[in-house]
């Protein structure tokens, strides 16, 4: 069937050739398809194996069965769930501008992203909960947080995302008052997910602005205290400058971790989410003229907080270090490597 004949203009191509109505699919340069996939394919990958090895470093090693260590886990799955299940299909469609997967996928893969995306988003505000607890209270900690706590944590965080996904989508509230919009550009190979103005504000502000709002305020809080734990160390008295010398070296030192681990946190969780969810709020009031391109790389930067989630919350704790070293050696095949200690001195 020729292209003209559906309407599409002569330097584009169909989703589907044979097909009425058919979407028109961009042309992009091999360099850029090329570059396209290497980099989303990369995220894919590098999210995978990330998550993979957080899983099953507190899965496998009895020392990291705690209550922070299952919320951790539990983000994990999450994130790998998130890079098996909605990441490669993103990508062809990214890519290609195509969806060559059906429409009822096209439904569940919508609520699948929303749900994935809303439960990390979550997890890392619950992080932040038993991160207030450790540094602000650490005496009332292991009471406060205990394993029925992080359950609440994990119900919470799995149930509102699901429920939050799957109702919208099948619902199609979020396409009420924008149907005369979603018939004009209606085509075999669409799969877009529409907001009207009121449910790009109430999903923006459920999935990001409030638990986004929470854990920024929460880590602010921890560095006030650090802060002020740190002053409280340093005696500051003259006669004791050169006794206390170590402690403020120390104290200086904790200081400055705190900092660039807290501002990372904060920084890479705003930097990622933050673009797309004002688009999302902004794009019914512009009439819906964002870029498809825009859209796309703005969503991505989102699937990446994922990506760096493993290495955040991983890679700074020494037993994630000696896990995978212990994974990469082939020594967590021994038998009761599972009771290897990961908390030594070297770790």
């Amino acid at each position: 069937m020729n292209p003209l004949d559906l309407g599409i203009p002569p330097e584009a191509q169909p989703c589907f050739a044979f097909v009425n109505n058919s979407c028109p699919r961009k042309v992009r340069s091999v360099l850029s398809v090329g570059a396209m996939y290497t980099v989303m394919a990369g995220a894919i990958v590098v999210t995978v194996l990330g998550n993979a090895v957080v899983i099953i470093s507190i899965a496998h090693f009895k020392q990291l069965h705690s209550p922070t260590n299952f919320l951790i886990l539990s983000m994990a799955t999450t994130d790998f769930l998130l890079s098996c299940v909605v990441m490669p299909f993103s990508m062809i469609r990214s890519v290609e501008s195509c969806w060559y997967f059906g429409n009822l996928f096209c439904k569940v893969h919508s609520c699948c992203d929303i749900m994935l995306c809303t439960t990390s988003i979550f997890h890392l505000c619950f992080i932040s909960v038993d991160r207030y607890y450790a540094v602000c209270d650490p005496l009332h900690y292991v009471l406060k947080i205990t394993v029925p706590v992080i359950q609440v944590f994990l119900l919470i965080s799995w149930s509102i995302p699901i429920f939050f996904a799957f109702g919208l989508v099948f619902s199609e509230l979020n396409l009420i008052g924008v149907e005369d919009f979603v018939a004009a550009i209606d085509c075999a190979g669409l799969c877009v997910l529409i907001f009207n103005k009121l449910w790009g504000v109430l999903a923006s502000f459920i999935a990001f602005f409030l638990p986004g709002s929470v854990m920024v305020g929460i880590y602010v809080h921890i560095f006030t205290v650090a802060r002020k734990h740190a002053k409280q160390i340093d005696p500051g008295p003259e006669m004791k400058r050169v006794g206390s010398e170590s402690k403020r070296k120390a104290s200086a030192k904790s200081e400055s971790k705190a900092t660039r681990t807290l501002s990372m946190v904060m920084g890479m969780f705003v930097l990622c989410w933050l673009p797309f969810f004002v688009l999302t709020i902004t794009d019914p009031f512009i009439n819906f003229s964002t870029a498809e391109d825009l859209y796309n790389a703005c969503l991505w930067l989102g699937y990446f907080n994922s990506t760096f989630n493993p290495i955040i919350y991983g890679m700074f704790y020494p037993w994630f270090r000696k896990a995978l070293r212990v994974m990469v050696s082939g020594a967590i095949f021994h038998p009761d490597s599972s009771t290897l200690n990961l908390f030594s001195a070297h770790a």
